[in-house]
């Protein structure tokens, strides 16, 4: 398979260098709407036609696949694509050779690492994992899974599960593992977890060949950065407000910006008034503003976030 990823297309001045593109596998399945809206607040806009594996982009400088997660970091071990997004369970459950560009904290349902866990039904009489001896378990990650239960001694028969993993236990096999962000699902199967066999999130990965290029490792690195800004952003918001000159150090005081917040003077009242500008958590937002308000401030504004790059 060849490894030269770099897409060359001319256009029609032949004064012009040949424009280079970055081949870029982006997750299908369960991760995919996640992983676009998060792409377009960090400003890459892609749009995927019913039926297609090909988004179109507003980026001349990206291509883009859409391929199963599973399959991503092969694909970009070998060349296929420059730089992919999947999980660091795949990663690891391939065994790819790749480079580890970012961690990007989110899911499909929320912005933070998912389990891989190890479940029994509820009424099992299994309560450790040397209980597992001899027994047959079900699961997507056979090769994480066996890892895992050699480093503890224990012998088992593992298998790989085509889905409805939870549905297998007790009546098909005597265990799962099988990835959870919350553990309802699992509940509302009547199983019971008894151990967390690894924590894991979304990476942004790269082919260590394209790693090599400049050109390619500074567009993933742009990616890298610019994904990052808007995970970071998405549970801020901004603040401004004006308020008296004698009020500042007061409102300062309650605020827990980032760094020190912005401060101005207003143009119509520079002597008399300010404009205090900050990025909060939004969870606090509704216990800050009407403490801002009795403090003094005025004109308060709250307004939401694509990026925060520190």
């Amino acid at each position: 398979m060849s490894t030269e990823t770099a897409t060359l297309t001319r256009t029609e001045r032949p004064d012009e260098q040949p424009r280079r593109v970055l081949r870029l596998g982006l997750p299908k399945g369960s991760l995919q709407q996640a992983t676009l809206e998060l792409l377009e607040k960090a400003g890459f806009k892609f749009s995927v036609s019913e039926r297609s594996y090909f988004p179109s982009t507003d980026d001349e400088e990206l291509s883009a696949m859409l391929v199963r997660a599973q399959e991503m970091a092969r694909y970009v071990e070998d060349g296929v694509f420059d730089a992919g997004i999947t999980g660091k369970d795949w990663v690891m459950e391939t065994g790819a050779d790749v480079v580890t560009v970012a961690d990007l904290i989110y899911s499909k349902q929320s912005m933070r690492p998912v389990r891989w866990v190890l479940a029994v039904a509820e009424d099992s009489d299994i309560r450790s994992v040397q209980d597992l001896q001899g027994k047959r378990i079900a699961t997507e990650v056979v090769n994480l899974t066996r890892r895992w239960l050699a480093e503890r001694g224990v012998e088992a028969e593992v298998e790989f599960s085509w889905g409805a993993t939870e549905a297998k236990c007790p009546e098909l096999v005597d265990a799962i593992v099988e990835v959870t962000e919350t553990g309802a699902s699992l509940r509302a199967n009547r199983l019971r977890i008894l151990e967390v066999l690894m924590e894991s999130n979304t990476q942004l990965i790269a082919n260590k060949q394209a790693w090599q290029d400049p050109w390619k490792r500074r567009k993933i690195e742009n990616i890298a950065m610019l994904m990052e800004g808007a995970i970071r952003a998405e549970s801020r918001v901004g603040l401004k407000m004006n308020a008296r000159k004698d009020d500042v150090e007061k409102i300062v005081r309650m605020l827990p910006a980032m760094r020190r917040p912005t401060i101005s003077p207003l143009a119509a009242d520079g002597e008399e008034w300010v404009a205090i500008e900050t990025i909060i958590e939004e969870k606090e937002v509704r216990r800050l503003i009407p403490e801002l308000k009795r403090a003094g401030a005025e004109g308060i504004i709250e307004y939401p976030l694509n990026k925060v790059i520190p």
